[in-house]
């Protein structure tokens, strides 16, 4: 008996781990076709010659494993026109391409969401990253006039609906051999912002928590899981230890990651009305995540690109600056940026060299304009001057 294909499609940039075994999987389980689009000519290459891959979840409980298949993959790069048309006729596009590379990816949405044919309902447009507000950064570039006319934006929301929202999954990093199959923790969240879709549906994707305020959702599982990580990963790094799983096997690091996530507990509950206790709860789960051995993973992997990670809006300034401004205590979350901010030229990682290059050329106060997008009216500014000054001292004198 012949399986009948699904007449859902959804478009997903980014055909990484995060992409194959955690968005698409989710997709394919909810009957969609899934067309991956990426810049990977190999990766592409070796997803349209095999029909199916596999995906790993390992938890305490043991490992589980799932099959995806009725999938197609184009090449951004080189096949526009093509990607183009499947936009235009999708259900769902999604992307996990990294913050920094959302503005590549909005002209070819631009042009799908434009070209959609008028009987068709509007598409939903969902960015899965780690930040706060990534589908509206991305709303915000296909929006700009190079992109989509601007007569054109007024009626896109006939055209395109724009969810964010707050994903949670640790993907470690995979064997050499793996080809496409990916393995990652059982455990998983994704959770999407329902106000966008009043009036509609919001696409049927199983797994999916729908709510109507993201914002909560969002800080709590960024300053939680991804400020633990960070700051288990620059301790371990600045203290020779090769892994997180490693690293957290040392008492003072585990209680340095205690102290960042005390701190941004109390930004989380005060801010959000979280419960202290269920707060209290969801961080010795984090800890217990990240200490997982099944998912060891190198502090050099889970540290790279310290620019982003020391940025204005992610999980070590945001909420430290937050927690200045409120008179809170930050400082279990600066003895991290500090670690991050001695990240420097780490082999394979580009931007761990151009923070050693900033550090080098640049003035204490200027480093902090710059890398972390705070101004010298802010609370923690002066704080993380007195850092970089440190930093900087300190590679004087070795």
């Amino acid at each position: 008996m012949t399986q009948s294909m699904p007449t859902k499609k959804a478009v997903h940039f980014g055909a990484g781990n995060i992409g194959r075994g955690f968005v698409a999987c989710f997709l394919h389980h909810s009957g969609y076709e899934v067309i991956f689009a990426d810049v990977n000519g190999d990766l592409i290459d070796k997803l349209n010659s095999q029909p199916s891959y596999t995906v790993i979840e390992l938890g305490s409980d043991g490992t589980t494993e799932s099959t995806i298949s009725n999938y197609r993959a184009i090449n951004s790069r080189t096949q526009e026109a093509e990607l183009v048309q499947e936009i235009a006729t999708a259900d769902v596009v999604t992307c996990s391409v990294g913050p920094n590379i959302l503005k590549f990816i909005a002209p070819v949405i631009a042009k799908g969401i434009d070209q959609r044919p008028g009987d068709l309902p509007p598409m939903a447009v969902i960015a899965c990253e780690n930040a706060i507000g990534a589908t509206d950064t991305l709303a915000d570039f296909i929006k700009e006039p190079q992109n989509t006319p601007s007569e054109r934006v007024e009626s896109m929301g006939d055209r395109a609906r724009f969810a964010n929202s707050a994903i949670d999954r640790i993907v470690p990093a995979q064997d050499p051999d793996a080809g496409l199959n990916v393995k990652l923790e059982k455990f998983y969240e994704w959770v999407v912002d329902r106000t966008p879709f009043k009036g509609s549906s919001p696409p049927d994707i199983k797994g999916v928590q729908w709510v109507d305020n993201l914002q909560p959702y969002i800080e709590r599982k960024l300053y939680t899981v991804n400020t633990g990580h960070a700051t288990a990963a620059y301790h371990g790094y600045n203290r020779r230890k090769s892994t997180v799983y490693d690293a957290l096997q040392d008492r003072s690091i585990q209680e340095e990651v205690r102290k960042a996530l005390s701190n941004t507990a109390e930004l989380i509950t005060q801010k959000h009305g979280i419960d202290e206790e269920d707060q209290k709860e969801y961080v010795e789960k984090i800890v217990r995540r990240i200490s997982n051995p099944h998912l060891e993973d190198s502090v050099e992997r889970v540290g790279r690109a310290p620019l982003r990670k020391l940025s204005r809006k992610d999980r070590l300034i945001g909420p430290a600056a937050e927690l200045a401004e409120r008179g809170g205590d930050c400082s279990g979350i600066l003895d991290a940026a500090e670690m991050a901010f001695r990240f420097q030229n780490v082999e394979g990682d580009e931007e761990s060299f151009e923070l050693g290059k900033i550090m080098a050329e640049k003035k204490p106060d200027e480093v902090v304009q710059e890398v972390c997008g705070l101004q010298p009216n802010e609370k923690l500014y002066p704080k993380l001057v007195d850092i970089v000054k440190r930093v900087q001292a300190d590679s004087q004198d070795e």
